[in-house]
């Protein structure tokens, strides 16, 4: 039996992980000009739980990032055109142009900020979540990691916290199975990661985070617990980066992944998966889907545009103070 799908909800979704994946191909496509001079990290392949987990969200909802934060940024409605002009280093840039692809921020949407350091925003976002909770405040805090960041005693210290509290946040990890170019397995015991935020006594189970629609179920129903007072939900999702750690290349070539491996994930297309559901199981037509594709893309085209002609800050600009 074809599963009944709400038409707006998926077409959120595609577009979602539509804008991400062309936003992160223009980079690619721009990147080798040079002047974009700050390291990327791309989410190419994991897009699907950054708008599963967004679209669950309200926009007074709090989140955090890290290195790899684009498709957090654009799923939570960041405006990309910030973002461009804050990857060119320009004034008119979410950070004002001092950050780059690993800082982007934007209060007007909810989305908290981002730093490289692995693990540095998980005592950031436990923290908002305390304030949240101090003033009695309905938003809910999600905090993206990665499989990393569960290896930071900051991790342990601040889940237990975070616990303990009951505070009102959702840990979502993103697992693509690798710190840089070191697999999972010569890193951790072999154990599934949702388990440890189980001994820290938190609600946790693990996800497909390929499908964004079932990302998008999984994490509607842990942010209503958290908002009626349930206190922190862990979640873990399966995904993988397609490109290299850092930079827009393929990294095939190191060896480091096993071919027959990386053509299974590629196969797991979170853009795919959400095009087919689109197609199994909606009315909206591939009409509309090229009308959006187009007008995605336009947005893109005039977002690199106005970034490229933004002005870089002045040299007094770093040293100002923002709250």
């Amino acid at each position: 039996m074809t599963e009944k799908i709400d038409d707006n909800l998926i077409f959120s979704l595609w577009k979602k992980i539509s804008k991400t994946r062309a936003v992160e191909e223009k980079i690619v496509e721009i990147y080798p000009e040079k002047d974009i001079r700050c390291p990327v990290h791309l989410s190419l392949g994991q897009e699907g739980v950054a708008a599963g987990v967004s679209q669950a969200l309200n926009k007074e909802d709090l989140v955090f990032s890290n290195h790899r934060s684009h498709a957090h940024y654009i799923s939570k409605g960041g405006d990309i055109k910030s973002m461009f002009a804050e990857l060119y280093g320009k004034k008119t840039g979410c950070a004002g142009g001092r950050g780059g692809s690993m800082h982007l921020l934007d209060e007007s949407v909810g989305f908290m900020g981002a730093t490289p350091i692995v693990g540095n925003t998980i005592p950031l976002a436990v923290g908002a979540a305390l304030s949240v909770k101090m003033q009695n405040k309905k938003q809910v805090v999600v905090l993206y990691i990665g499989d990393g960041a569960i290896e930071e005693g900051v991790f342990h210290e601040s889940i237990n916290f975070a616990s303990l509290k009951k505070l009102p946040i959702l840990f979502v990890c993103e697992n693509n199975l690798y710190s840089v170019y070191t697999p999972l397995a010569e890193r951790q015991p072999i154990r599934p990661i949702y388990t440890l935020a189980i001994g820290h006594g938190v609600e946790a189970s693990q996800g497909d985070g390929t499908d964004a629609h079932e990302v998008y179920k999984v994490a509607q129903e842990a942010v209503e617990k958290i908002r009626n007072g349930g206190g922190p939900i862990f979640l873990e999702f399966l995904t993988y980066r397609w490109r290299t750690h850092c930079g827009i290349d393929d990294d095939d070539h190191l060896k480091y992944r096993d071919e027959a491996e990386l053509k299974k994930w590629k196969g797991k297309d979170p853009l795919v998966a959400i095009k087919n559901k689109i197609t199994n199981s909606t009315t909206i037509s591939n009409r509309d889907l090229d009308n959006e594709t187009n007008r995605i893309n336009k947005e893109i085209n005039e977002a690199v545009e106005f970034a490229k002609k933004s002005p870089y800050p002045s040299l007094d600009e770093p040293l100002k103070v923002y709250s």
